[in-house]
């Protein structure tokens, strides 16, 4: 018997986010599942009720209602505390939960015996494909927002991130050669900065070189390295990941200390504890703060300012492990779906993940074990 499955709209601040798009609807209706969406989760991202109603939903007055009738719920970021007493035994919730990170998220899925399947350790061959396109998002953000607040209005050294002739680009130092790093770079050297990109991973630095021939500088990432471009930098972009662990630190607080003033930080790895010793997590409300002089940027969830585009990417990665979860259920569809078995973070009050198991100081429990308790 299908799940039905249940969309509501996202309470943590500035997420715009909706976790499925009309299309999305229409194909799981098409195989017979029943799909509740909260009045008005789709408006900041310009998807009406009555687009979703065409293909087939059921629009429901309130989340709580929602939360109550569905089998499994889908949304784009980690419940909120307020939504911590919607959780239940009998729940399946798919979404970003990053776990390491949001260790009282983990509580809580624990306590209510919540099975979570986490859209970010879902893994193929080693690439984790419900987190690549937020994360090609929010790499090409962290350009943008870096370039937006170099400028001497917002805080920032007042530096054009293109320079003009005649007169220097800003140096942007992007830590991370993975999805988020090497869109950050690309976007930078776009705009005729000028690009250091820094990984422990030669492979994907040679991968990066032969494709922008020489465009984006390429190093070996180790502290020396990392503290010498750091220095120099206008902007830093953090894109450092460690898949469903927390982020190391790679750029300490003495680093910070030797910054130019007016220089810029985008933690884009904020979400997994972040790799900048001196951020935290802000808000877009309250995205920026200052530290040795240095402007520090920390959004946790930065594709939500452009929610039209993120929500028809995300959507475009997820439908297929959605489909396969409000079909076949949990037990079927992970033992069918290796990939998406790895998504599953918890189940009956234990901790499934290895890594996310480690990350806070548990012992995993192996799935299919958890599953037939």
């Amino acid at each position: 018997m299908a799940l039905t499955t249940g969309v509501v709209r996202e309470v943590k601040e500035g997420e715009h986010r909706v976790a499925i798009t009309p299309d999305g609807v229409h194909e799981l209706v098409a195989h017979d599942v029943t799909v509740l969406i909260e009045r008005d989760a789709g408006a900041d991202s310009a998807i009406s009720d009555d687009e979703y109603a065409a293909a087939g939903a059921e629009i429901v007055a309130s989340g709580p209602a929602v939360w109550e009738r569905a089998d499994m719920v889908l949304k784009v970021k980690e419940p909120q505390e307020s939504e911590f007493g919607h959780l239940r035994p009998d729940l399946v919730l798919f979404t970003y939960l990053h776990l390491a990170a949001y260790p009282t998220v983990a509580a809580a899925l624990l306590e209510h015996r919540t099975t979570g399947i986490a859209y970010e350790t879902v893994q193929v061959n080693g690439a984790l494909p419900l987190l690549a396109p937020m994360s090609e998002v929010a790499g090409r953000m962290a350009t943008q927002v870096g370039a937006r607040f170099l400028e001497r209005e917002l805080g920032g050294r007042g530096v054009l991130l293109g320079g003009i002739p005649g007169v220097r680009p800003a140096r942007v130092v992007v830590l991370g050669a993975g999805n988020v790093g090497w869109n950050s770079a690309w976007i930078a050297q776009g705009m005729e900065a000028e690009v250091l990109l820094l990984d422990k991973n030669i492979d994907r630095l040679r991968w990066v070189d032969q494709i922008h021939q020489g465009r984006i500088v390429t190093l070996a990432s180790n502290r020396g390295a990392v503290a010498r471009a750091v220095a120099d930098a206008d902007l830093v972009i953090g894109a450092v990941l460690v898949p469903a662990g927390r982020a190391p630190i790679v750029v300490t607080e003495d680093m910070v200390r030797m910054m130019k003033p007016g220089a810029v930080i985008v933690d884009v790895a904020v979400d997994q504890g972040g790799c900048i010793e001196t951020t935290h997590e802000t808000t877009h409300a309250h995205p920026v703060y200052e530290r040795h002089g240095v402007l520090h940027y920390a959004v946790g969830n930065m594709p939500g300012a452009v929610p039209f585009t993120s929500t028809y990417g995300l959507t475009n990665a997820t439908l297929p492990y959605v489909l396969q979860l409000a079909t076949q259920g949990v037990a079927r569809a992970t033992q069918a779906d290796p990939a998406l078995a790895l998504g599953v973070n918890t189940v009956d009050g234990r901790i499934t993940h290895p890594i996310v198991a480690g990350a806070l100081g548990h012992t995993a429990t192996p799935l299919a074990e958890a599953l037939a308790s």
